[in-house]
C-alpha cells in the first residue's frame, strides 16, 4: 500500500485547529509560493457555470473565490476548512468581493464531511490532504468519493513522494524534528487516489523550492 512508506502526522487535529487559529492573519503571506500550483490545479479541475463544487481545506478562500466565479450565480461553492480562522479571513474575502450569495463556508473534519451523498459535481484539495495522518487518507478519500456524483471530478494538489531527491528526505527529516512547523509532508498521492478506486484522467508534476508537487484530476 502506498501508505507504508509515508511519515506520521504527530500533531492532533485540536493542535493544527489551534496553530492555523493564530496564522490565519498571516497564511496568505505564508503561503504565497503555494498559489501558482493551487491555479493549474484549478485549471486542471474546469469548473463549470452551475456546478456544485466543494473545496475541502479552503483556508483564507483565495481559490473559493476562483471556483465562485467560475461556478457563476446559477452554481454554489462551498467551503470547508478545520480553523474558524481561516474560515473567517475567507468570508471577509467572499463578502468583499461580493460572492457570498453564491458561496457557504462550513467549519468541518474531511474525514465526515457534512453532506449527503452524490452532492458535488467537482471537488478541490490543495496542500491540504498531505496534512492528515496517514491512516487517514483512505477514510478521507472514501468520503470524497461519497459526495460527487457519477462522473464527478476531484482534482488534489498535494506534495508528493514520487520523484522524490535529496531535498524531500531533508524536508521530511524537518518534518519529523519540527512538526509544528512542517506539518505536511510528502504523500503518494496519485497512488492513493488509484487503490481507493479513483480513475485519473490527467496530471502533472511539478517543483516547488525543490519538492515535488502533484497536480492530479481524478474522477470516479
Amino acid at each position: 500500500m502506498s501508505t507504508l512508506n509515508i511519515r506520521c502526522v504527530t500533531r492532533s487535529k485540536a493542535d493544527a485547529m489551534r496553530a492555523y487559529n493564530q496564522l490565519s492573519r498571516w497564511y496568505d503571506w505564508a503561503a504565497a509560493a503555494e498559489q501558482p500550483y493551487r491555479s493549474q490545479g484549478i485549471t486542471l479541475l474546469n469548473p463549470q457555470p452551475g456546478e456544485k463544487i466543494i473545496e475541502i481545506g479552503c483556508g483564507t478562500g483565495t481559490s473559493l473565490v476562483t471556483l465562485a466565479q467560475a461556478a457563476g450565480a446559477e452554481g454554489h461553492v462551498y467551503g470547508l476548512d478545520l480553523s474558524p480562522g481561516m474560515l473567517a479571513v475567507a468570508n471577509r474575502r467572499i463578502t468583499i468581493t461580493g460572492l457570498s450569495n453564491c458561496t457557504t463556508l462550513i467549519w468541518g473534519d474531511a474525514a465526515r464531511l457534512p453532506y449527503a451523498d452524490h452532492s458535488f459535481d467537482a471537488v478541490f484539495m490543495s496542500f491540504t490532504l498531505e496534512l492528515f495522518d496517514t491512516p487517514n487518507l483512505p477514510l478521507i478519500l472514501t468520503e470524497v468519493k461519497r459526495v460527487l456524483r457519477e462522473n464527478g471530478r476531484f482534482c488534489v494538489v498535494a506534495l508528493s513522494k514520487e520523484k522524490g531527491g535529496i531535498i524531500t528526505s531533508l524536508y521530511e527529516l524537518f518534518h519529523d524534528t519540527f512538526p509544528a512547523y512542517a506539518d505536511c509532508r510528502p504523500i503518494f498521492a496519485r497512488k492513493l487516489l488509484v487503490e481507493q478506486g479513483f480513475r485519473v484522467v490527467d496530471g502533472r508534476y511539478a517543483s516547488m523550492f525543490g519538492l515535488p508537487v502533484e497536480i492530479i484530476l481524478a474522477t470516479i
